[in-house]
């Protein structure tokens, strides 16, 4: 039987630093950074949004190619390492330049900063997920893997959410200074915590047999019916959850009857239950296995967002019990159906002979780039076909229903689907451990690869015995 070596929590808190810079990045460059090149800098807010738009569809054709093109890397440093070192100064760079813009920059500058931050992002996100694959292959570690890296990534929201405001409290720094602040905080935190895992931690070596991807072997995933299933679930329950983001402020503000700043203070507690909701779905993980956990998160999902319906507007304490109660499914997805694809992965390659873990990490990584879009496309042409106005506190009755519609039931729907359609998985720990066996059989056949380069002395190596 094949197994990997313990990871301390140490070792998988310097292997997830990366996603702290990368969230503290995500969060802003959807819901502020188009508001303050629209209000801030003068661009129009078409125009604002027509870039974006075009620059967000053109990235999602990036993830199959880069991740196709790490499938066949080989290098003394490993697969994914070079990728993600590569990302860093990518990213940087294209922060500096968005966040510290000044009055006077067209759309073409826009255009330009965002395609280099986000095929940053691509490179860096892609490759981390990738290599957290292969840094631990048991069916269980993988989870606790995935854990720590979404627990990182909600600290980052948290981190982000918070500094715009504590520099308007204690401060009273403007939105322009708190996007400015943010950039640098991105720009800062960028060499630490990508160096930690660069650094620290050793990727295993890559699988004997490396074939190219063509267009062929992006149809084959979709033959694969477990791939096929779990990648339908990603995307269903990424539309939930884009849906209700793009709308929550709408919702809060319009129906509820929360100030801007009480709405902020609201998704805080979303993103601190969603921090303390991940242990309870790893350890539920490891209790009933994945996919079942993942269909139990997806149930809770749709109880929870209808009953954010329930408190009355303007109270408080009520709202923050149903938002904290809310979070709790927000860690699931996302630290449950990763470690699902790593496992997929090794599926497919005991299936075809050919390793496709960043293929099909990619295809799930644009499968949240088209949920974004499709959700903030869908929900605002619907809004504003019933008559919905954001800066309007005259809305009628009809379109304020609509929006409650929206923003309960629709999610609601989506996520019912997703729970019954997890169901049918059946890459169970048992099958998977079955997996494991023989490809370590298959590979111990094959002529070993070309080695990879060991890291610093402090670094972990994590390779199959």
């Amino acid at each position: 039987m094949t197994e990997t070596r313990h990871l301390s929590w140490t070792k998988l808190a310097a292997f997830s630093a990366p996603s702290v810079p990368m969230a503290t990045l995500g969060m802003p460059l959807v819901v502020f950074l188009p508001e303050y090149y629209s209000n801030d800098l003068g661009l129009s807010l078409a125009l604002v949004g027509s870039v974006f738009g075009l620059v967000r569809l053109l990235d999602i054709g990036v993830d199959p190619l880069v991740g196709a093109l790490m499938d066949h890397t080989r290098t003394p440093w490993g697969r994914f390492r070079p990728w993600l070192a590569a990302a860093a100064p990518v990213i940087a760079l294209g922060v500096y330049m968005l966040f510290m813009a000044q009055k006077g920059v067209g759309p073409v500058y826009l255009w330009a900063w965002l395609l280099v931050v986000y095929l940053g992002l691509s490179m860096g996100g892609l490759s981390h997920m990738a290599w957290g694959a292969v840094l631990n292959t048991s069916y269980d570690g993988r989870s606790r893997t995935y854990a720590w890296i979404q627990a990182l990534t909600v600290g980052g929201l948290i981190l982000v959410l918070l500094l715009p405001a504590l520099l308007s409290q204690l401060l009273h720094v403007g939105s322009g200074g708190g996007m400015r602040a943010i950039g640098w905080l991105t720009v800062a935190l960028i060499p630490l915590c990508f160096g930690l895992p660069l650094g620290l931690i050793g990727e295993p070596q890559a699988p004997p047999r490396a074939e190219r991807a063509g267009l062929g072997d992006y149809l084959a995933i979709f033959r694969n019916g477990t791939a096929l299933r779990l990648l339908a679930v990603d995307q269903l329950l990424g539309l939930a959850s884009s849906l209700t983001g793009a709308i929550v402020f709408f919702y809060l503000e319009q129906i509820k009857g929360f100030t801007k700043g009480e709405s902020e203070v609201l998704l805080l507690v979303y993103f601190l239950s969603a921090l303390g909701g991940g242990p309870v779905w790893l350890w539920l993980a490891r209790r009933m296995g994945k996919h079942k956990a993942l269909a139990l998160a997806a149930a809770l999902y749709v109880v929870t967002q209808s009953s954010a319906l329930l408190p009355p507007p303007g109270d408080m304490p009520i709202m923050i019990l149903a938002i904290a109660l809310a979070g709790l499914p927000y860690s699931s997805a996302a630290l449950l159906i990763r470690s699902m694809l790593a496992d997929v992965a090794d599926q497919e390659r005991l299936r075809t002979g050919a390793d496709r873990t960043g293929l099909l990490f990619a295809l799930s990584l644009a499968n949240g780039k088209i949920s974004a879009a499709v959700s903030v496309i869908g929900s605002y042409w619907f809004l504003a076909a019933i008559g919905f106005n954001p800066a309007s506190t005259h809305n009628s009755a009809q379109s304020l229903l609509g929006l409650e519609g929206v923003f309960a039931f629709a999610p609601g729907i989506l996520g019912l689907t997703a729970a019954v359609v997890i169901l049918g998985y059946g890459l169970t720990a048992e099958r998977h451990a079955g997996i494991r066996e023989a490809l370590a059989e298959r590979d111990a056949l094959e002529p070993p690869a070309a080695p990879v380069a060991a890291p610093q002395p402090a670094a972990l190596m994590v390779a199959e015995r």
